[in-house]
């Protein structure tokens, strides 16, 4: 049975294979992370006037739509911005799959009082299948990747996991 990839695996894709492997495989620790913690304080506080958290197709949950053409991805504050950016052009690619014409996203960071545009350009669309048969190809392994000791590793919220 095929997976369904949401946009957080997605993301973890970008951050970290074995992140990516082992939130995917039920070891969920990020309500314990005090990043997370404040990320969904962030995202409980701003935009309050906008429908939040439309889970489409029990997959992704993207933070608002304006009007069901332009999707909202609210960050705490921009760490791996490539991460930001695929995440947010894959649920526009996931939407126009589905027929929903979404025109763009807007990546919101209220903290640092930033948005920023992002579009699904020429050759994003391939490149999108592309990484999905990569997740599924790494969601496939019996282990977890290997660890790839990075800056951002000690913020983690499966530091332990790792490390311990």
């Amino acid at each position: 049975m095929k997976k369904n990839i949401s946009g957080t695996m997605f993301y973890y894709y970008f951050v970290c294979k074995r992140k990516l492997w082992i939130f995917s495989n039920g070891i969920q620790l990020e309500e314990e992370n005090e990043d997370v913690r404040i990320g969904k304080l962030i995202d409980e506080n701003s935009y309050s006037r906008e429908l939040k958290h439309v889970l489409i197709d029990n997959t992704v949950n993207i933070d608002f739509i304006k009007e069901w053409k332009v999707l909202h991805e609210v960050k705490k504050f921009k760490s791996i911005e490539v991460a930001e950016e695929w995440q947010l052009k894959y649920y526009i690619y996931f939407l126009r799959k589905r027929g929903i014409n979404i025109e763009k996203g807007i990546l919101d960071y209220p903290k640092l009082k930033e948005r920023k545009i992002i579009n699904l350009e020429e050759g994003d669309e391939e490149k999108i299948e592309e990484i999905l048969l990569e997740i599924g190809s790494i969601l496939a392994q019996e282990e977890p990747p290997e660890i790839v000791k990075q800056k951002i590793c000690r913020k983690c919220a499966y530091y332990e996991y790792c490390y311990i």
